[in-house]
């Protein structure tokens, strides 16, 4: 399980960590840095795949992104007293994402470019990475250490990778495989199973609306297109009747039908009482339609590591949010759920089933955890230098 997911420099977050228990749900009002703290997550995973500098680059670069407040804000700036001034900056500047679980931790500095070193301008350089175990990074503790564009990896002892790593590519994208470092393999795949639900679309040409080619499917597309062929893998490998209770938790009576079609395509029907004939998936109501993209998201057959849920109520009627929880609940179990939400009615409801409760607040100090008694008393971190 991740133990702990780290910050800093990123948008309205100066310097943030935050310790998880499973299922988690991090809330705060409007401005407060949820969303900031979702898209860290999500450009945390981005290091994995490789997509980590062009997501950033076409989000405006690194400088667009970067905390715009006092490096180190004074007490007087803290309390309101005095407004915030601008200083030289002692420190790199510079966006660091990291996360310790129970059994490898990793971290990530992203810097800015020398002037002329890229015609590529908003494209930042990985500037640090490190593989470790136990809750933080510290010398002892260090597996992978990657400097610029060299990369040691501790066996017995410290051995230097022949092959370096370019600039604008992690060590977790191209440096695996290279050299006898499992430690890296073992991250990338952990990292790469994360999966990030949000604002499913469900407008009248929504993908998931539609029938779908009929393939075993065992991840729902963030988009939802493979929506009936998802709800057909879990029929057919995975928890059926668990899809079955939750549609007749949120709508009693009613029962989800697939049908395949001549030309191999899936599609799926809603039978409700008093209706003659089933509904499509062209004809439900968009809260019905993300509901049941929800199910297919999280009653998956191939569970992940994590799986981030941001604002899944968007669109629900109340009335549903207690199935909603309930099925969270359910899947955090056996998986790693962080919800990120402002809804009052699903917060209550999933605390009431064991989740952990994380308020984020705002200050001139940037963003923060409620009762934590500041940037500097929550959970324990280490940042390397460059």
């Amino acid at each position: 399980m991740i133990r702990t997911i780290a910050v800093q420099g990123y948008r309205s977050v100066r310097d943030l960590t935050l310790e998880l228990d499973g299922l988690d749900v991090v809330t705060g009002a409007n401005g407060a840095g949820k969303s900031n703290l979702y898209r860290a997550l999500r450009l945390l995973a981005g290091c994995a795949d490789g997509s980590v500098v062009g997501a950033i680059a076409r989000d405006g670069g690194l400088a667009s992104l970067l905390w715009a407040g006092m490096e180190r804000p004074t007490k007087s700036v803290l309390s309101g007293d005095s407004p915030a001034q601008g200083t030289v900056r002692k420190g790199p500047v510079g966006l660091r994402l990291g996360y310790a679980s129970d059994e490898l931790g990793y971290l990530v500095d992203l810097g800015i470019p020398p002037p002329g070193h890229s015609p590529f301008v908003n494209d930042p350089e990985l500037k640090r990475e490190q593989i470790f175990h136990g809750a933080v990074a510290r010398p002892g503790s260090l597996l992978v250490d990657r400097r610029g564009a060299s990369v040691r990896v501790r066996d017995d002892t410290w051995r230097t990778l022949d092959w370096q790593v370019l600039p604008h590519q992690s060590v977790l994208a191209e440096a695996a495989g290279v050299e006898n470092a499992p430690e890296i393999v073992s991250v990338r795949d952990s990292i790469r199973s994360w999966r990030f639900y949000d604002h499913f679309r469900t407008d009248p040409e929504a993908p998931a609306r539609q029938p779908c080619v009929g393939t075993v499917s065992p991840v729902l597309d963030a988009d939802g297109a493979n929506l009936p062929a998802a709800l057909a893998t879990i029929e057919f490998q995975g928890d059926g009747e668990g899809v079955g209770r939750a549609v007749q938790d949120a709508f009693p009576g009613s029962s989800l039908t697939l049908d395949t079609l001549d030309d191999g395509r899936v599609r799926v029907l809603l039978r409700q009482p008093g209706l003659l004939r089933p509904l499509d998936l062209g004809e439900v109501s968009d809260g019905t339609l993300r509901y049941l993209l929800l199910v297919a998201a999280l009653k998956t057959t191939r569970p992940p590591g994590l799986m981030v849920l941001n604002e899944p109520e968007t669109s629900l009627h109340r009335d549903l949010i207690p199935a909603l929880a309930g099925l969270i609940a359910e899947v955090a179990a056996t998986t790693q759920v962080i919800v990120v939400t402002h809804a009052p009615d699903l917060i209550a409801e999933l605390i009431r089933r064991g989740a952990c409760r994380h308020e984020l607040v705002k200050d001139a100090g940037g963003t923060s955890v409620e009762g934590s008694g500041g940037l500097l008393d929550g959970a324990r971190w280490s940042w390397p230098t460059r």
